[in-house]
């Protein structure tokens, strides 16, 4: 805590009160904010472990699945068959209003199921491949959106964190204690004067 350096004069005071208020005010509404934004990013913390969980059972199957194509129909001839199958993604920015805030974030549009190849000397397999890596491209793809949301809230919460530091240990205590200190000057002050006019009103009687 430190006095601010400023004269103790009554207009002083009064707009350190002024000061002072809006200092409460603003540490009310971070404090909120703050709350607020922490029970945000807890809610998507939780909903990254939920993919992660779900992403680690989708590789296992995905992969399984490819597995079982290599054994079934040989690496060669499943290559063959895959190699002219393209699927078009789609990345838009999108912006996540929270606590009034507006967070950039980003958006995968990912494609469907769709037959690229000849019915002639295929498998199953290879659609039940093909569906399972889609779902696990498009899961990887809403884990990489919500991972840059949690980011975003992470810095939001540190930078209001701060401010609610600085505003509890530095600007408000500041403040108290400059109030304190020009009230304790101008009532010096006052009884230095109250003093004066004793002593000067006691030699005029004095003096008549």
């Amino acid at each position: 805590m430190a006095i601010m350096n400023v004269s103790p004069t009554k207009s002083n005071l009064i707009k350190v009160k002024q000061d002072l208020s809006i200092a409460e005010e603003g540490y009310e509404l971070l404090e909120q904010k703050r709350e607020i934004l922490v029970i945000e990013l807890m809610s998507y913390v939780e909903r990254v472990k939920r993919i992660e969980k779900e992403l680690d059972k989708l590789i296992f199957d995905a992969y399984g699945s490819l597995k079982k194509a290599f054994t079934y129909m040989g690496h060669d001839n499943a290559s063959t068959k895959v190699k002219f199958i393209n699927y078009e993604y789609i990345l838009k920015k999108k912006n996540l209003h929270i606590v009034g805030m507006s967070l950039p974030s980003i958006e995968a549009e990912t494609p469907g199921l769709r037959m690229q190849y000849s019915f002639l000397n295929t498998n199953a397999i290879i659609d039940e491949t093909s569906e399972k890596f889609l779902k696990l491209i498009s899961l990887i793809c809403e884990m990489a959106e919500i991972r840059s949301v949690v980011w975003r809230l992470s810095l939001e919460v540190k930078k209001t964190q701060r401010r609610v530091n600085a505003l509890e240990k530095v600007v408000i205590p500041d403040n108290h204690e400059t109030i304190k200190f020009i009230v304790n000057t101008l009532e010096e002050h006052e009884r230095d004067e109250m003093f004066i006019r004793k002593l000067v009103k006691r030699r005029l009687e004095e003096e008549t």
